[in-house]
């Protein structure tokens, strides 16, 4: 049975039923529209000028968050990906190997 699907009723659980999600959707773009109209109402007490700028956390954060994205994508990536028999090569072999080294007989 799926982790999804509540037992006793056999629906499927609040998280996943597609209501519940437009509805999630739904509060949180409200509640940053909300935060956003907010902020363009209040002084804000900059430390830098920049941060005097209207809405400047809600654009900030937009922007560092792609950026993250983009940096996990394509920096992290080249040193991070491998093959994708990378342990289908190797793994048989070395297995083997280790144990040829202690002596011990796996199969």
């Amino acid at each position: 049975m799926s982790d999804d699907m509540n037992s006793e009723t056999k629906q499927p659980h609040w998280l996943v039923r597609p209501a519940t999600i437009k509805k999630l959707w739904i509060g949180g773009v409200a509640s940053l529209l909300a935060l956003t109209g907010l902020s363009l109402t209040v002084h804000p007490h900059a430390t830098f000028g920049i941060e005097a700028t209207p809405a400047f956390y809600s654009w900030y954060g937009l922007i560092t968050c792609v950026a993250m994205v983009v940096f996990a994508k394509y920096v992290l990536g080249i040193f991070l990906t491998r093959k994708d028999t990378y342990y289908e090569d190797s793994g048989a072999e070395n297995i083997k190997n280790a144990a040829d080294k202690t002596g011990v007989d796996h199969d």
